[in-house]
């Protein structure tokens, strides 16, 4: 395929598993990026301060943003993301969390570790 025949589009899929340390310190930063977002109405604002306050999943999820990822490399902008977050239980020696299982050759794939 020709570069005027390639599409301009990528998806780039990431799965990160990250390690809470200090779940009050991630909650009370959750809490503050809520606090200081003026586009929050005050009912949708007090959904996510209880949802953050519940769940370390929900504080992640509302701390990192797909748009933080790209929005910095020149010539690239954010047609489209989505993200969740869950609380799992993660055994670094199991086969089940081989982060090379899913790479084929030449995919394109890159571990950052």
């Amino acid at each position: 395929m020709s570069t005027s025949e390639t599409s301009r589009f990528v998806r780039l899929r990431v799965e990160l598993v990250v390690e809470v340390e200090d779940e009050n310190a991630l909650t009370k930063t959750a809490l503050g990026r809520i606090a200081e977002d003026p586009e929050i109405p005050g009912d949708e604002r007090a959904h996510a301060e209880s949802a953050v306050t519940e769940d370390t999943a929900e504080a992640i999820a509302y701390l990192v943003d797909p748009f933080d990822l790209v929005s910095q490399v020149p010539g690239v902008d954010l047609a489209q993301a989505s993200w969740s977050s869950e609380q799992i239980d993660y055994d670094p020696d199991s086969p089940d969390w081989d982060l090379d299982e899913d790479d084929d050759a030449g995919d394109g794939a890159e571990e950052v570790g």
